[in-house]
């Protein structure tokens, strides 16, 4: 202790818990000395936490728990506070809350690099990469200011006080009375952002002009890893043949009794539990309908505290994703301020500017939510965890590149035959299966079928079963595809995914191919 601590150890202590306000109500807990309040236990010892600026290492602690922790009683001991405080935590409820707070950043954050390494490599450590992402998003603010050109529409403009007071007369209503959207066309297709993933290069790989047995015969020309059938065999073990499912051993010809049952008394003690790394393993094999939504939300770590209801364009909390993703958000500045960083705003205010089918990620969530503010909440942290690695560049593994190289890759390398018999007629299979992990297959399989793959993206904190499905779907139909001879019969084959079951095609596709 330094001569001023010893000064003050003589005397009464001080100290004072500052509270600070987290999005998620919880606040974190700092304790510092700082005149002139006094304990009313003379003997207490100064005390100080000094916090890491991880973010992942701050003790979070809810707001109540400062009221409750009656630090002026006698009976307190400094000595033991620190284990006082554990043991209190973990009969509040509020230790599983924290865990599972870290739990949820862990499953967000990238992991840690060189602490050398410059910020642009958090969000894409690829140079190639990134500077297509950026040429990507100049390619569509140039198609929206073309199309508020010739609209004659601004971008953004104040509300006259008159609108504004008519919109909240309606408030409650909007989304039922829209205006007239006819004339706005998409700012993009997922074929356009196909055309732009085709012509991807690493300048510092050279596989020649002339496709040949040596190099891809796909149409994504990048050299990323991605996972074999044993691999994968091994990351999904979960979805093994030997396992019990949802979406198999469900099914009306399977008695209840031999693993539904036990699945949704198991998935009753994971809720009851409050887990979601628990929850998390667990709907790797599927959630029970009437355990979906919580469990769901349980995984995303959402709360059941209401939350102010906003649109998605206009939640600046969504900007927060830009610091580990490859995309930048698009800035608009006041005119004649051009170019001047201290005018600039975000435009779209969350960063985001969507394409067409972009509302196929929340639709399936409305089977779950009833409460708008909840399903909100579910949407948002669906989109910032994974649906955004779905339209921007990157190397990431649940990136949009990666997962077209495994769908070509996989079936390049497992269904040769149908590969190259597509691939001769000009039906490249990515062309027809790409829209289909865009969406992430919303609006392709039934919504039962749907809900059960996405249990499954969140049980491995994962997209990569996007690309093994596609591959499934071709495989599952490669007699058919076998027959064609034009792209425009191979999407006729391909185009009514609606009758298909996920865990099936999964399964045999994943342990029952031959390696």
């Amino acid at each position: 202790m330094s001569s001023r601590q010893d000064k003050s150890s003589k005397s009464a202590k001080k100290l004072r818990i500052n509270t600070g306000n987290m999005s998620s109500g919880w606040r974190s807990l700092s304790m510092r000395r700082n005149p002139p309040r006094t304990l009313s236990n003379p003997a207490a010892e100064s005390l100080r936490w000094n916090q890491d600026s991880s973010p992942l290492s701050l003790p979070f602690f809810p707001s109540g728990l400062i009221q409750e922790v009656s630090l002026h009683k006698p009976e307190i001991k400094l000595e033991s506070l620190k284990e006082d405080i554990k043991e209190f935590l973990k009969t509040s409820g509020w230790e599983k809350k924290l865990q599972n707070a870290v739990y949820s950043e862990l499953n967000v954050f990238p992991m840690p690099c060189h602490p050398a390494a410059p910020p642009e490599h958090i969000k894409e450590p690829l140079a190639y990469m990134r500077k297509a992402q950026g040429s990507w998003e100049k390619r569509i603010l140039k198609s929206l200011n073309s199309m508020c050109t010739e609209l004659n529409i601004p971008l953004a403009q104040k509300r006259p006080a008159n609108e504004q007071k008519e919109l909240l007369n309606k408030w409650n209503e909007m989304g039922t009375d829209e205006p007239d959207l006819s004339l706005f066309r998409p700012v993009y297709a997922p074929k356009d952002f196909l055309e732009v993933l085709m012509n991807l290069r690493n300048p510092n790989y050279e596989n020649g002009e002339q496709p040949s047995f040596k190099n891809h015969l796909g149409l994504i020309q990048v050299p990323l890893k991605v996972k074999d059938i044993p691999e994968l065999k091994e990351y999904f073990s979960e979805l093994g043949l030997n396992i019990g499912q949802l979406g198999i051993d469900d099914s009306a010809q399977v008695p209840p009794e031999f693993f539904e049952n036990e699945h949704v008394h198991i998935g009753q003690k994971v809720l009851a539990e409050q887990d979601s790394a628990a929850a998390q393993q667990y709907v790797r094999q599927g959630c029970p309908t009437a355990l979906r939504a919580d469990l769901w939300a349980l995984i995303l770590n959402i709360s059941n505290q209401p939350e102010v209801l906003l649109c998605f364009s206009r939640d600046t909390s969504v900007l927060e994703h830009f610091t580990y993703s490859s995309a930048t958000p698009p800035k608009s500045y006041i005119r004649g301020k051009l170019g001047m960083e201290e005018y600039a705003v975000f435009y779209p205010p969350n960063g985001v500017i969507p394409f067409h089918g972009f509302s196929m990620y929340v639709a399936p969530l409305c089977f779950l939510y009833h409460e708008p503010s909840k399903l909100y909440q579910i949407f948002r942290e669906m989109y910032v965890r994974f649906f955004f690695r779905l339209h921007s560049i990157s190397s990431h593994p649940s990136g949009i590149v990666s997962l077209c190289l495994l769908f070509e890759t996989l079936l390049q390398t497992h269904l040769p035959q149908l590969f190259y018999h597509l691939r001769e007629i000009g039906a490249q299979p990515l062309r027809i299966s790409f829209k289909w992990m865009v969406r992430a297959f919303s609006g392709y399989l039934a919504t039962d079928q749907l809900l059960l793959l996405w249990d499954r993206i969140l049980g491995y904190n994962s997209l990569e079963i996007l690309a093994v499905l596609a591959a499934a779907v071709f495989a599952f139909r490669a007699v058919n595809l076998m027959e064609v001879t034009s792209l425009a019969a191979a999407e006729a084959v391909l185009a009514d995914l609606s009758t298909l079951k996920v865990m099936p095609l999964l399964q045999i596709f994943l342990f029952a191919t031959v390696t």
